[in-house]
């Protein structure tokens, strides 16, 4: 009876052995950000994973699908570190808070999120958005059910009245949006971001400075103080997560970085002092350029936006560019992001063409969207480039960004995690 059972669960265990493949024929492959492309290139690929990478065009066998990319200029899967995947920014924003269902939002949350894995960003990091509803579309995401790009979703901590806490509509209405993870002093922050966690945020964002789309004429500078930032880092790495903190002025970048965060993101007015934390600890400046040059053009040419948000869009937006190359030749970690919400998604790509009109060299900007995007969340080993065991995200252009930085504007070819979606 032992051996006949044996026997039966070696068979259920054959199949594994012949799991059906798929090879691509990459006829231009970049493996790695930071190495030179390859030609005429083999990837194997099994179930969600690369297998191997071989010189030349491997002939498919019998039981092997091939995707013939040839004449394409094949990379590792885009990252987009700053994604809002639940709204677009836009005159009807205020309309849509009573006439749009949180259901409905899900919905549409949905429908951005496959616009942004067809516009080649396989992964991305939503930093801020109704926690439930992205949470549940991350998972239906990572259970099949969907078409969309790994989320990886965070949970917003904020003070009373500042960035990230409701603004622009009446008192009655201010109240029932405040969220339970609004705080104030560092036990009642430490407690706000306990409670994100345990409804399953896998970061957390903080606001260390006001924010421009922040209905109040309340700056950009510090609001949340030192030792409130301090009890948010502590308490999301106790129990195993990073902190992002959304910083534009120096001051709210300096305490955001002596805190411990993992991120910055804009970091529009970081200066040599900023620079030097960032070199210390490690963190990485998400810049968000594409969001600095859509609120300006908004600002412009719109009547939407209340005369504190034109003004600081116009300021702020117009200040990005310069600084962003000022802290890339500093030699700040760099992490792609774009803030797309603000922005059209789908339009991702916009960012990468930005931050070399900035001064950024494309292959610096390549790798700042995949391998410093994967260091980020921690999952080099898992993303970011065209490797032997590594998830099989990857995209084709027609020919080489490196060359022409706009080709990411038209991806030709997607694939996640060894599904083929565009």
């Amino acid at each position: 009876m032992f051996k006949k059972t044996l026997l039966t669960l070696a068979l259920f265990a054959v199949p594994n052995c012949f799991a059906a493949q798929t090879l691509i024929h990459a006829g231009e492959l970049l493996v790695h950000a930071d190495k030179t492309p390859l030609s005429k290139q083999t990837i194997i690929i099994e179930d969600d994973k690369i297998v191997s990478i071989q010189a030349g065009f491997q002939q498919a066998g019998n039981e092997q699908k091939l995707i013939d990319l040839s004449d394409s200029f094949v990379m590792p899967g885009l990252m987009d570190m700053h994604v809002h995947l639940q709204f677009e920014l836009g005159p009807e924003n205020d309309a849509e808070i009573a006439k749009v269902s949180p259901e409905l939002v899900g919905m549409r949350s949905a429908h951005y999120a496959k616009k942004t894995l067809e516009a080649g960003f396989t992964t991305v990091r939503d930093l801020g958005s109704n926690p439930q509803y992205m949470y549940a579309l991350r998972d239906a995401i990572n259970k099949g059910w969907l078409d969309g790009p790994r989320i990886i979703a965070a949970g917003g901590v904020a003070i009373t009245g500042g960035h990230l806490d409701s603004s622009g509509v009446h008192h009655e209405m201010l109240d029932k949006f405040a969220s339970k993870t609004t705080c104030d002093g560092p036990y009642d922050c430490r407690r706000a971001t306990r409670h994100a966690i345990k409804y399953g945020a896998d970061w957390i964002k903080v606001a260390a400075t006001g924010g421009v789309l922040t209905d109040r004429a309340t700056g950009t500078g510090q609001q949340m103080e030192d030792d409130e930032l301090d009890q948010v880092v502590k308490a999301a790495s106790t129990m195993g997560r990073k902190v992002a903190a959304h910083a534009h002025q120096e001051d709210g970048i300096i305490a955001a970085l002596e805190s411990g965060v993992a991120s910055v993101e804009h970091g529009s007015y970081a200066g040599k002092k900023a620079y030097k934390l960032f070199k210390k600890t490690g963190a990485y400046l998400v810049p968000t350029l594409l969001a600095g040059e859509t609120v300006v053009e908004m600002a412009n040419n719109s009547n939407f936006m209340s005369d504190a948000i034109k003004a600081k869009a116009i300021r702020v937006g117009n200040d990005m560019k310069g600084n962003f190359f000022n802290a890339y030749k500093a030699g700040v970690n760099i992490a792609y992001g774009t803030d797309s919400g603000v922005s059209k998604h789908g339009t991702n790509a916009r960012e990468a063409v930005l931050m070399v009109e900035a001064g950024m060299p494309a292959k610096q900007v390549l790798k700042s969207a995949t391998i410093n995007s994967a260091k980020l969340l921690g999952l080099e080993n898992q993303l970011g480039t065209i490797e032997s065991g590594k998830f099989a995200d990857i995209i084709a252009t027609k020919a080489s960004p490196l060359q022409d930085i706009q080709q990411l504007m038209d991806v030709t070819f997607v694939m996640r995690s060894g599904q083929v979606v565009k």
